[in-house]
């Protein structure tokens, strides 16, 4: 497996960004892996624009098949005293296949404290604990994941997820690398079928400016809420070790079948 911190360490620079390889083990199907894509456009981003405040929110749309060499472009939209709107771009031989708008923004002063997000109780593997990954021709290879065991409904994951080689990573790189980890939650609805499926878009809000965890791991959670006519809608969410909320996102999912 090739670490994404050598892919991005092995990519050359250009005007604007990078090109990058993507290797196979990389994969999903015909296009890379959505988390990894989004990932590129994230470092991209960051660079575009000196001392940046926290990631606070990205919109995804994956627009088209992306594989092989790969050029990541970054662009501001806007600066001002608190946000910074920056706009990333991953496109291949095959045209633009991803186009991403990230929002950065500075904690403020506020009068304003609510929150009523769910914690969860459920913790990470421990010693002696059934990790699995994926195979190595496919994304889930660069993975350790572990089931919770925990209750869920008929179109819901939860499931721990950590990055194998995660080291030299920006926290938030890493962060967007693992967030679109788990199958769209309508698979479950067909289980036992071949029905190819694919993200459309991804729109997630960080609900911690810096988000952090104990020994890699994140738990993931996809429940969809709605699919019908070759469309799916779902929520997602990212917990840290401690059971307390970190993301919270949605997700179209366009279903062949």
């Amino acid at each position: 497996m090739t670490a994404l911190a050598d892919i991005l360490a092995a990519a050359d620079p250009l005007e604007g960004g990078f090109r990058a390889e993507v290797p196979e083990g990389w994969r999903q199907g015909r296009t890379t892996y959505g988390g990894l894509s989004s990932a590129l456009a994230l470092h991209a981003a960051l660079a575009a624009e000196p001392d940046l405040p926290p990631l606070r929110s990205a919109q995804v749309a994956f627009i088209g098949p992306l594989s092989g060499a790969v050029t990541v472009t970054a662009t501001r939209l806007r600066r001002g005293r608190n946000a910074a709107f920056i706009q990333a771009d991953v496109a291949s031989e095959a045209g633009l296949g991803l186009r991403a708008a990230f929002v950065f923004m500075a904690p403020m002063a506020s009068a304003i404290t609510h929150d009523t997000a769910p914690r969860l109780d459920h913790r990470p593997p421990g010693e002696g604990a059934k990790i699995h990954s994926g195979p190595a021709d496919f994304f889930t290879g660069n993975f350790d994941l572990f089931n919770p065991a925990a209750e869920t409904q008929p179109a819901e994951w939860l499931r721990w997820v950590r990055l194998r080689e995660r080291d030299g990573l920006h926290p938030m790189v890493e962060l967007m690398a693992i967030g679109d980890a788990l199958p769209p939650a309508a698979y479950k609805l067909i289980a036992g079928q071949k029905a190819p499926l694919s993200s459309l878009n991804w729109m997630i809000n960080l609900v911690a400016a810096e988000p952090a965890t104990r020994d890699g791991w994140w738990l993931l959670g996809a429940g969809a809420e709605m699919a019908r006519d070759g469309f799916s809608s779902q929520r997602m969410a990212i917990w840290n070790a401690d059971g307390e909320p970190v993301a919270e996102a949605m997700q179209g999912v366009a279903i062949f079948g």
